[in-house]
């Protein structure tokens, strides 16, 4: 899966307009939890919901994207589906709770 980084508000709004479904993770480099967690929301993302785009946001290079969105903690997760903010976890994000989170809106959106 790859991995699209995002680092202006065009990218941004882009990726939401041309995407049904979009997760952007938002995080820095110096952050450990974010560090370990990104692996398995990938690893999410890949095998359960592969038609949602993966967005990777630093906060520190691109902290008006984190401001705009009100993200002030690190990790968050922002899900997007039809350009509309439908999920939102924030530091310790459980990957069985996000799974079910996304899968009620994704077989909504893409079946």
């Amino acid at each position: 899966m790859g991995v699209n980084w995002i680092s202006t508000e065009d990218e941004f709004h882009d990726i939401l307009k041309d995407n049904m479904g979009v997760l952007f993770y938002f995080s820095t480099v110096s952050c450990s939890v974010g560090e370990a967690l990104e692996p398995k929301v990938m690893d999410l993302m890949g095998k359960e919901f592969p038609k949602i785009e993966y967005c990777h946001i630093d906060m520190n290079t691109s902290p008006e994207i984190s401001a705009n969105n009100n993200v002030f903690v690190e990790p968050t997760i922002l899900v997007f589906f039809d350009g509309k903010e439908t999920i939102r976890k924030s530091r310790i994000v459980s990957i069985p709770d996000l799974s079910n989170a996304i899968n009620r809106i994704y077989n909504l959106a893409f079946e």
